[in-house]
């Protein structure tokens, strides 16, 4: 059974829909080459690593077991996750656990914003579970997070990758005013595949949060991201960019889906690079300031340097 929570947040139990069962018996499809990575020995990737125990963070790079954490540690970059290492969701792509969360640290915005320094980030990201249980949706503790690194590391550009605060009014609203530079949600996958693979989430309502960021402060720069792979079609693809787009969205990721486990939803196919290379043309011509689209591309993959580019990119536009 998983553990699941109502509109109120109140815990419920639920029992596996009988395609989850079925995908529990599906095999791992061998990776194509290009989507292989080398493991990591450097010894910086060894001290990011000490780093994130010594305060004691939970990071998304491990949680949802990433291909690029051995390049992105050994450059001193890390995606923190906040708000506990459980999630309130039973996404079935997502390697994060499902149960019951604990209660939120106080501490935790201390902590994030002291690794941040420590590491001399001119960029970070942070993220988080979804937490349902709580009646902002964990949209306070963002935005202390924020203003913690704010005052720590006052240099260090700041983006944030939220969850969709589904039922949780003015939740938005407080993140936002804590000014991100980047405010992240990704929609994951198209709409005919949500109830499948992402069935606590409602499509609209995603694209709509990243609609109001801009409502709310045209400065901020939006960003959503897309896993391919999961059965989705290349028509289907497009139109989530244009989507996107008429949601004013300046930043697209999209890269290969890969399966964490048996349990989780199956590769539906392997995206070649060209194919890849194809979607990002398109969406440079559909007027994103900022695209990565490639296999390994994840949603903070190589996210400061592209940071700098989008921000260059805006200037020039001006």
């Amino acid at each position: 059974m998983a553990v699941l929570f109502d509109s109120n947040g109140d815990a419920r139990q639920a029992f596996r829909h009988p395609e989850k069962r079925k995908r529990e018996e599906t095999p791992l499809q061998r990776k194509p080459d290009w989507i292989r990575v080398k493991a990591p020995t450097s010894p910086v990737y060894a001290e990011t690593q000490r780093l994130m125990r010594e305060n004691k963070l939970a990071t998304v790079c491990e949680e949802a077991a990433c291909p690029n954490i051995g390049e992105c540690w050994s450059q001193k970059h890390a995606t923190m996750m906040i708000m506990g290492e459980t999630c309130t969701r039973a996404c079935s792509f997502c390697n994060v656990k499902t149960g019951v969360p604990q209660a939120l640290d106080a501490d935790e915005p201390n902590r994030v914003a002291d690794a941040v320094a420590k590491l001399g980030l001119a960029h970070v990201v942070i993220t988080s579970v979804d937490r349902d249980d709580l009646k902002d949706g964990g949209a306070e503790h963002f935005a202390e997070v924020i203003r913690a690194i704010r005052k720590a590391a006052p240099a260090t550009t700041i983006e944030v990758l939220t969850p969709d605060f589904l039922r949780k009014p003015g939740a938005l609203e407080v993140v936002v005013e804590a000014r991100p530079d980047v405010f992240n949600h990704n929609l994951e996958t198209v709409p005919r595949l949500y109830l499948s693979i992402r069935p606590g989430a409602r499509y609209f309502h995603s694209l709509r949060i990243l609609q109001r960021v801009k409502e709310l402060d045209p400065t901020i720069f939006t960003k959503s991201g897309l896993m391919a792979g999961l059965g989705e079609s290349r028509e289907e693809v497009m139109q989530v960019m244009d989507d996107l787009r008429a949601a004013n969205v300046d930043f697209l990721t999209v890269g290969q889906y890969l399966q964490p486990t048996r349990r989780h939803a199956a590769v539906d196919r392997f995206w070649t690079p060209d194919e890849f290379k194809s979607l990002e043309t398109i969406a440079w011509a559909k007027g994103f300031l900022m695209v990565s689209a490639s296999p390994l591309t994840r949603s903070s993959y190589h996210a400061d340097s592209d940071f700098a580019r989008m921000r260059d990119a805006r200037q020039k536009g001006k």
